[in-house]
């Protein structure tokens, strides 16, 4: 079953499934949720740790960014927590390269920068957003 909370994805995560997976399902069903109400609710409850600092952190910048991203009235408050910011900064690439490296450091969005986590422009985007249904709904045939 598709995670429909960021703790029901972490809680997959626990329990032995990849993160990546668990992730991907819920923002899915993020993105194609109509109402402030129902996404607000799905960052609503904290998700227990995953006993990593890093993949603690990101759940947080994760609930944060979305809640920010659709501009909700506030993200949830256990975001804030101190064991959701990491003490030393973390490129999420596995390149070497120095200048990829400061380029990270640059366009991360601020929800993962302050918790010094540094990654693409746009980390959470997914081809099943409400928006790009809606564009692909609209470029298809109409079948006579």
């Amino acid at each position: 079953m598709r995670p429909t909370t960021l703790a029901e994805a972490a809680e997959r995560a626990r329990s032995g499934d990849a993160l990546e997976m668990a992730l991907a399902e819920f923002l899915d069903e993020y993105y194609l949720a109509e109402l402030p109400e129902r996404r607000r609710a799905m960052l609503a409850e904290e998700p227990k740790p995953l006993g990593h600092p890093r993949l603690d952190a990101l759940l947080g910048a994760i609930a944060e960014y979305l809640a920010h991203q659709y501009e909700l009235a506030d993200a949830p408050a256990w975001v804030f927590g101190a064991a959701r910011y990491l003490e030393y900064p973390w490129h999420t690439t596995s390149v070497q390269d120095a200048a990829f490296r400061e380029y990270l450091t640059y366009t991360s969005p601020a929800e993962f920068a302050s918790r010094n986590i540094f990654t693409e422009e746009q980390p959470l985007r997914r081809a099943r957003t409400a928006a790009a249904a809606a564009r692909f709904e609209a470029s298809r045939p109409v079948s006579a």
